[in-house]
């Protein structure tokens, strides 16, 4: 009897023809996709929810830029160029992070980068008496808040850099932006024993526009926003928010609540990832 290279009966196809004979048309746009791709899901064992979730925040990438996930310019650890290491070392000790910013004089000037391998020669307390900190600089790369992540992510690829320092329209510093940040889009929260989650709910894009995590408990998003939302029902500012929705809602559906607009940044299937939060023009 003769093998069956084309029906359901072929065991030698790969899970992408599998998935290909799964589509019964070729969708027109990003959405089509989407749903037959969790219709697949849902529906057959050729994908599963990891694998989806995966492909949904490779797709949501090429839409958010660099100033939706970017640490801002309060919150990045910075080293200036005129501290002996006496100086900096402990801040690079807490911060427990592998690259540096180096500013110099002008503060919204950054200098290079320092790698914090580069320090291990301070373990001998000779070495630092010698140390010059300009010395061990490399250079920082720097890219607009407007750049698309999935261009970002193929710079990083090419250039074999981790981290990019972020200007606004004026060429001052905004912020910084990691591949790591960038991975976690697609991939979900990379955590290392350093990760402090609490920390970085909350992140200021200015004084009236923020990046929030849909999972920040309500009791913390009330006391960083003055608010009063109520945890009887929810833990997190995501639930409320998607009870609000009354559906799971899309990434850029937007809801006002109390004095401030939600926008949704990133969702998957299951749950609100990331929310844009912005205080409403008529309560400034």
């Amino acid at each position: 009897m003769a093998d069956d290279h084309s029906g359901n009966g072929n065991p030698n196809r790969t899970w992408l023809e599998k998935l290909k004979q799964v589509f019964s048309g070729d969708p027109q746009t990003r959405d089509e996709l989407l749903d037959q791709l969790r219709d697949t899901e849902q529906h057959s064992d050729l994908l599963d929810s990891e694998a989806l979730r995966i492909i949904e925040g490779a797709l949501q990438v090429s839409e958010m830029q660099v100033r939706e996930i970017m640490v801002p310019r309060s919150q990045m650890v910075c080293i200036d160029s005129s501290q002996k290491p006496e100086e900096f070392l402990p801040d690079v000790i807490e911060a427990a992070h592998s690259r540096f910013p180096v500013i110099g004089d002008n503060k919204d000037e950054v200098l290079g980068i320092l790698l914090a391998k580069d320090l291990l020669p301070l373990i001998l307390e000779e070495n630092r008496k010698k140390f010059v900190i300009k010395d061990h600089l490399r250079p920082a790369t720097v890219v607009p808040e407007s750049k698309r992540l999935n261009v970002l992510l193929n710079d990083f690829r090419t250039n074999r850099n981790h981290m990019a320092i972020v200007i606004d329209e004026y060429g001052g510093v905004a912020g910084l932006v990691t591949i790591e940040d960038v991975l976690e889009q697609i991939v979900g929260d990379i955590e290392d024993e350093y990760d402090v989650e609490e920390d970085s709910y909350i992140k200021p894009l200015s004084s009236d526009e923020f990046v929030v995590k849909a999972l920040t408990p309500i009791e913390d998003f009330n006391e960083h926003f003055q608010t009063q939302f109520s945890d009887d029902e929810f833990d997190t500012i995501g639930g409320i928010v998607m009870q609000q929705f009354g559906h799971l809602p899309k990434r850029n559906e937007t809801i006002s609540m109390d004095r401030f607009c939600f926008q949704i940044l990133n969702a998957d299937n299951r749950r609100i990832r990331l929310l844009r939060v912005t205080r409403n023009p008529a309560d400034l």
